[in-house]
């Protein structure tokens, strides 16, 4: 089963700027939480790395549509299944509104688990109002490619559909090691609460099983009707912990970057193309 989000934030700044920021691809761990890395592989490819709720995953995107000023459209090819779009719209006096839907299927108790407390969700609306705080602190966009992907072609929200090769290849996931305790006392107050669902409903089904690898607790299961306890959904809150990254030559960019730390700007050449 998959879920959708969809988030609008209004940002003070022409929708150009909100645009030609958001196409700044590799620059998304400076204001997207769990975002560990993105690397633009060419005109319509990206891979991506995150880690949320202490599940760590990558997966290979395609551009379906790329239109200046309007709209920037995904999905995955490979790994973890999503698809989306950011759409921009000028409502004048300077101020673009900004628009994402995503569309993803949570794999494994963790992710499942993180779903039912709308990890995703919360983490996508944090990440737009970083997004606002990046662009309007600096004013300007950090580098600007204006070429097109899919012209002609109108790919509206894209949902899992989309992103059916990613399906069944595992989502390349695997459990932090920094997080493992934290996810194993979610497992055990996971266990806790299907013991007491049971004692109160006979007709409640939810077996718990833990499978330990060098120590950690890396699969778990429960009902779909298990009740999550106040530590579970404590253990399984997302972990707000951006690294630096020095930003790079992105494929087809063109323009100035900065880091998060304002190191003086760093010179950019982009020959090829642009992608979400």
């Amino acid at each position: 089963m998959s879920t959708k989000v969809e988030k609008r934030i209004l940002v003070n700044v022409p929708v150009s700027i909100a645009y030609n920021q958001w196409t700044q691809f590799e620059e998304f761990p400076h204001f997207m939480g769990g975002v560990k890395s993105v690397t633009q592989l060419d005109d319509e490819r990206l891979n991506w790395v995150v880690e949320i709720g202490g599940v760590r995953r990558q997966w290979d995107a395609t551009i379906l549509e790329q239109v200046p000023d309007t709209k920037v459209s995904w999905a995955a090819t490979e790994g973890a299944t999503n698809a989306g779009s950011v759409s921009f719209e000028d409502v004048g006096g300077g101020q673009t509104q900004v628009h994402l839907v995503l569309e993803y299927e949570p794999e494994g108790l963790v992710e499942k688990i993180g779903d039912k407390l709308n990890v995703v969700e919360n983490q996508a609306e944090a990440d737009l109002t970083r997004f606002k705080a990046f662009i309007e602190d600096e004013g300007y966009a950090t580098g600007a490619w204006r070429g097109s992907v899919g012209t002609g072609i109108d790919t509206g929200e894209p949902g899992v559909e989309a992103a059916a090769a990613s399906r069944g290849d595992g989502g390349k996931a695997g459990i932090s090691g920094k997080v493992a305790a934290g996810v194993g006392l979610a497992a055990a107050a996971a266990a806790v609460g299907v013991a007491a669902s049971k004692k109160n409903n006979e007709d409640t089904a939810g077996d718990v099983t833990i499978t330990p690898a060098d120590g950690a607790a890396t699969e778990v299961y429960t009902s779909e009707e298990s009740v999550l306890s106040p530590s579970t959904k404590e253990a399984l809150l997302p972990v707000d912990d951006i690294d630096p990254v020095t930003p790079g030559s992105q494929a087809g960019q063109t323009g100035a970057t900065r880091d998060a730390l304002d190191d003086p700007l760093v010179d950019k050449n982009r020959t090829t193309g642009g992608a979400l």
